[in-house]
């Protein structure tokens, strides 16, 4: 299991390694975003989708839970924080196995669908606008990844 860790100064920088991870992005991969409110994740998967060539304003999915995007791959951004206490099949899991690119916000809350592998993005707040930004790699995949991004 790999890690790196990065410091960014403002929405700008979060957005601009958002972007890089998106174009390293492959079919089939997840992102785990965790963080508390307004730590930045929507911020972090708008420049993921800027990377992924998508033009669309992203939004949180917070009261759809899951919002779908076009771009070099589809992007499907999961917002998982009202799903907390469901066990019903909502259809994450084939989300997760399709050609496109998975983000989950607050995956904590649909633990049991996750797959083995994925990259787990932790952001914590620091002070102002800086976020530190925490990436494990779970799988070789992802390992490639967070390589590249040293």
């Amino acid at each position: 299991m790999k890690e790196i860790k990065l410091v960014t100064q403002n929405a700008d920088e979060t957005r601009a390694f958002g972007e890089k991870l998106g174009k390293l992005a492959a079919e089939g991969m997840v992102f785990l975003l965790d963080g508390d409110l307004g730590a930045g994740k929507t911020t972090l998967t708008q420049g993921i989708a800027r990377g992924l060539g998508i033009k669309r304003n992203v939004t949180s999915p917070t009261f759809t839970i899951l919002k779908v995007y076009k771009g070099r791959l589809t992007l499907n951004h999961i917002d998982a924080y009202r799903l907390e206490g469901i066990e019903q099949d909502l259809g994450f899991e084939e989300l997760m196995n399709d050609d496109g690119l998975t983000v989950i916000e607050w995956p904590r809350f649909m633990e049991d669908q996750l797959p083995e592998e994925y990259l787990r993005i932790s952001i914590r707040l620091l002070e102002e606008d800086s976020r530190q930004i925490t990436v494990t790699a779970h799988g070789i995949q992802y390992e490639e990844i967070t390589e590249a991004l040293k």
